[in-house]
């Protein structure tokens, strides 16, 4: 039915000129209509008279156009009579064939190159819609991500609020390709139904290198047990390019009631959806375990006060998004510490959370008293406090800073195998 229609519109079905004769033309008398011209036959001289039906001007965006009247032949009597069909002048508007034969030749083409993606060049991303997906037996997930121009610094590497989205971004994404998203957002089915989420209780990131202006990270995230009532998860930050290991991280999360805002144990219903995707694996991080120590105003040698949070700090759990305590925790950083050296490595504990109407302090003081000269300083470790005004605490951490362009000899993480 289709290519009926269509053919049909391009090639209009014509009657031969023996019928169309046979029926219009009459000899003797009576007149014969052809396309607007009437033939009639005189009675006393037989020769055909032609008279032109009268019709309107066609006009184009409102102008009359003058079109020259058809041609005709005359046979031998004297009389006119139409053109003869030919193969020419019965041709279709081969520009509106050709015009739709190319619509759809370029719409089957882009329907065909969404399907068939492939890198036109090897560095290009393995994953070009930065999906991810899952790995090793279905435990690890995987994800890449292109540094851009506007997630870099003063340093031209990426900042510590950029590194820090991309680990909470695969660890939300790990439970969703895993299926457990529920309607909540980070948790699963089970959490939905009696109203709790998740929270970070305590995070240790070591840097060692920073990734710049167009670079293509992978980002290696795993869940682990912690205890009986926390979750333990781990990153591992490397260059898609090289396999350079840039970033380690692991973390320890706990169940809080966001009715209530009080801690939860897990229950046994959220237990079962979630043991069968944690690894038995050791931190990628050693644990430090040296304790945070609590400063106050008058000891602290940097405070930035009045510090609140924005609409856009608010995470859909109505609460500030834990990578905006880093960097209001960093606001109250020495200068000379943040122009000559880089964050290698930190450790936070998070006591409790603010809303969008607190005010806040961030209190920095230099773990080493005896630093006197910051600038020209090999490494240099800091303690810090964010707290609420009147004096509740948010966060207490710890940093440790290297020269700039320093490299860090540490030890290189890498994706544990199940049971190490």
């Amino acid at each position: 039915m289709v290519a009926t229609a269509v053919t049909s519109s391009f090639f209009p079905v014509t009657s031969s000129p023996d019928s169309s004769d046979s029926k219009n033309k009459k000899l003797g008398s009576g007149s014969t209509n052809l396309g607007g011209i009437k033939l009639k036959q005189s009675a006393s001289s037989g020769s055909l008279q032609v008279k032109a039906n009268a019709q309107a001007p066609p006009k184009i965006n409102g102008t009359s156009v003058v079109t020259s009247p058809v041609e005709s032949f005359k046979n031998e009597d004297g009389a006119s009579s139409p053109p003869a069909r030919t193969f020419i002048n019965q041709l279709p508007d081969w520009s509106m064939l050709l015009a739709a034969i190319t619509t759809m030749f370029l719409a089957a083409e882009k329907q065909w190159m969404m399907l068939d993606w492939k890198p036109r060049r090897s560095d290009m991303l393995i994953d070009p819609f930065g999906i991810g997906r899952i790995v090793q037996d279905g435990l690890v997930f995987r994800q890449n991500f292109a540094i851009r121009s506007y997630e870099i610094g003063a340093d031209g590497t990426a900042s510590i609020e950029t590194l820090m989205n991309h680990l909470q971004e695969t660890a939300i994404n790990h439970c969703k390709s895993a299926g457990l998203l529920g309607e909540g957002f980070g948790a699963t089915p089970e959490m939905c139904k009696k109203n709790l989420i998740w929270v970070v209780t305590r995070m240790q990131v070591v840097f060692d290198r920073y990734p710049t202006w167009g670079d293509v990270v992978q980002v290696d995230t795993w869940a682990s047990a912690s205890g009986k009532n926390g979750m333990r998860r781990d990153w591992l930050v490397s260059d898609s390019k090289t396999g350079e290991i840039l970033t380690r991280a692991t973390s320890v999360w706990v169940m809080m009631n966001k009715v209530t805002r009080r801690l939860s144990k897990i229950p046994e219903e959220v237990r079962g959806e979630i043991e069968p995707f944690f690894m038995n694996s050791n931190p990628v991080v050693a644990e430090d375990s040296r304790k945070l120590v609590k400063l106050n105003e008058s000891t602290t040698e940097f405070v930035r006060k009045g510090l609140t949070p924005r609409w856009s700090d608010l995470d859909v759990n109505q609460h500030v998004n834990n990578v905006k305590y880093i960097g209001w925790i960093l606001e109250s950083a020495p200068l000379a510490v943040l122009e000559s050296h880089e964050l290698s490595s930190m450790t936070l504990e998070y006591r409790r959370e603010c809303g969008r109407d607190s005010v806040l302090q961030s209190l920095t003081t230099v773990s080493d008293s005896g630093v006197v000269d910051l600038v020209n300083a090999d490494e240099i470790e800091c303690q810090h406090l964010l707290r609420l005004e009147e004096g509740s605490e948010i966060v207490r951490g710890r940093t440790q800073w290297r020269p700039k362009h320093a490299k860090s000899f540490g030890s290189v993480g890498h994706i544990p195998a199940e049971g190490a």
